[in-house]
């Protein structure tokens, strides 16, 4: 397995996961809020300008105030960090740059102290070149057991000059690399459908498939509560690896929607999905996820795979969350759906509907490390496609108080629903995405390998503010930020918001605090009849939600008139709902659903 220190049977002990296991159907993963931690951009304990583990542990008594279940932390193992760390060189040790195992073992325990599991990100697609594995694959030569570990493959043409196939990588431009062997000659071509430092492996290898029960075994003895699987569809590609050119309109980058249509809508099955690139969504992904339930299902306390699969329609989608697979997967439909009631209805009943045929929690995201922030994405008024970002050129430029009042909207018409929940660090202080990075400071491949074509990523991974008037926003002491944060960041600052009624991070607080009293995530809705068509109104149990997505007021439904506020995405006078503004009411004894 990968280099790593061996974890005693007292350090798995001592850090192990909550105990026990739940009844089928109330496994804490089904309701769960999820918090996700960039770490280089979370907080900086030692003042490099780079968040680290012992900066994650500090700060552990804010995201227990604010009402999550678990926290999920993007990759912190060993890494050049050609890609922020997703290109992994140790996948069993931390990366220098974020501390060492015995601090990830302390912020475990503080975590689950605080009552807070821990969810990793795992990289199975591909590893770092930088990776031993792959370094003994380009000594070894062709033909060599060392090789079959990744896609390495003979060019066509006389002389081996051309790749083997037209595929082209999710960042931009050929997704195979030619080697020189040891020779000096010209040689094999690798594939890699990320960055060329990131080499997919050949999971039809066994051994890489026992590399990968060791590290899952590794992680879980620390007593991590699962892994968020990156790329959860592509480890598979289809035989005889044909050439594929994805459509115009399909997106491309992180979670590699490359030529995958995204549009939710209701499928009759196989025959009417859209095509699947070949290196995504293959079936032969599934008996990988089957091994790896069973692994889990060893260790106590309901551990969970969360997958992050870029595929549609959500049928197909929920197929990674079968009983016997994986327990939650990523519902990026809902994610890229405008902020319309009628198209957030159709995605809403769709996800419900395909992930209960196979016992599955839907699961609810708005923004994460790959996407851009919620509160400028909903606000924009051109086409942005997936992986593009925003920056100073890019057409349609966003209304920043627009923006916030939509996401503070989206967010509490999200919290109201069943099933698991994910935030993106930042999005409760109501962050928007930094478009004015100067290009000098942008990191992500994205924008190298599009010849700055694409802004990519970089806006929503600015290091968050914490403190308003110290150093880095509180994000250190030093004021050092690998990315540089705005001039104009006090006022979403964290302590510049708490206890300030009206807040975007009050409101989170309020909207996490009535969902565990409601139990909102357990429950089950049904829409309300009657609605304009600029309303989605639904009830959860004792809770009824109101979303005005349209740009007039509109009065309280006459049903809901002695119902109580619990609480208000936005100003509310009790008798008109704003445009862009959420309500939860009580549920009225009586009440025309559908």
């Amino acid at each position: 397995m990968d280099s790593a220190l061996p974890t005693t049977s007292a350090t798995a002990a001592q850090h192990a996961s909550p105990a026990g296991g739940s009844t089928p159907g109330s496994e804490w993963w089904r309701s769960a809020v999820i918090y996700q931690i960039y770490p280089r951009s979370f907080a900086d304990a030692n003042g490099d300008g780079l968040g680290d583990l012992p900066g994650i542990t500090s700060r552990l008594g804010a995201l227990q105030e604010l009402g999550v279940d678990a926290i999920w932390l993007s990759p912190f193992m060993t890494s050049p960090q050609k890609d922020a760390g997703y290109d992994v060189a140790d996948y069993c040790d931390v990366d220098p740059i974020f501390g060492t195992l015995a601090d990830f073992d302390a912020m475990t325990a503080a975590a689950h102290a605080a009552g807070i599991r821990v969810i990793v990100d795992l990289v199975p697609n591909h590893s770092s070149s930088a990776h031993r594995w792959f370094q003994e694959a380009l000594a070894a030569g062709p033909g060599s057991a060392e090789r079959a570990r990744y896609m390495f493959r003979d060019g066509k043409g006389k002389h081996g000059e051309i790749a083997p196939n037209n595929w082209e990588s999710v960042f931009g431009g050929p997704a195979w690399t030619r080697v020189t062997e040891a020779d000096g000659t010209p040689g094999q071509w690798y594939l890699h459908i990320f960055d060329s430092s990131q080499p997919d492996f050949d999971w039809t290898n066994p051994w890489v498939r026992e590399q990968f029960r060791d590290i899952l075994r590794f992680w879980l003895d620390r007593g991590v509560d699962g892994f968020r699987v990156d790329v959860a569809h592509g480890m598979i590609k289809a035989d005889g690896l044909p050439d594929y050119t994805p459509p115009a309109e399909g997106g491309s980058m992180g979670g590699a929607s490359a030529g995958v249509a995204l549009e939710p809508g209701i499928s009759t099955g196989p025959a009417s999905w859209p095509e699947t690139a070949p290196y995504w969504g293959q079936d032969g992904v599934h008996e990988i996820y089957r091994d790896w339930h069973e692994l889990l299902a060893t260790y106590d306390g309901d551990r969970v795979l969360c997958a992050e699969a870029w595929v549609d329609p959500l049928d197909k989608m929920a197929l990674w969350v079968r009983p016997d697979e994986m327990q939650q997967a990523f519902n990026f439909p809902y994610l890229e759906t405008p902020w319309n009631a009628a198209d957030l209805k159709t995605v809403i009943g769709e996800s419900l509907r395909a992930f209960a045929q196979v016992g599955a929690p839907s699961t609810w995201v708005l923004s994460n490390h790959d996407v851009v922030r919620h509160a400028s994405r909903l606000a924009l008024t051109e086409e942005n496609p997936q992986g593009y970002g925003v920056g100073p050129n890019t057409p349609g430029q966003p209304d920043r108080a627009l923006g916030l009042q939509r996401a503070r909207a989206a967010t509490a018409l999200m919290l109201s629903l069943p099933g698991g929940a994910y935030l993106y660090q930042g999005e409760e202080l109501g962050l928007p995405e930094v478009i004015d990075l100067p290009d000098d400071a942008r990191q992500d491949p994205t924008w190298f390998r599009t010849n700055h074509e694409r802004y990519g990523r970089d806006g929503c991974r600015v290091p968050i503010p914490w403190e308003a008037g110290h150093p880095a926003y509180g994000f250190n002491t030093t004021g050092a930020s690998w990315l540089p944060q705005p001039d104009d960041w006090n006022d979403y600052s964290r302590d510049a918001q708490a206890g300030i009624p009206g807040s975007t991070l009050e409101l989170y607080r309020t909207l996490l605090r009535l969902r565990r009293e409601h139990t909102l995530g357990l429950g089950s809705i049904a829409w309300i009849e009657g609605a304009p068509e600029t309303i989605l109104a639904l009830t959860n149990g004792a809770v009824t939600v109101v979303a005005n997505t349209g740009a007039d007021d509109i009065a309280v439904p006459s049903s809901l008139a002695d119902s109580a506020v619990l609480v208000a995405s936005g100003p509310f006078d009790g008798s008109t709902i704003h445009g862009d503004t959420t309500v939860w009411f009580t549920t009225p004894s009586t009440l025309p659903v559908a």
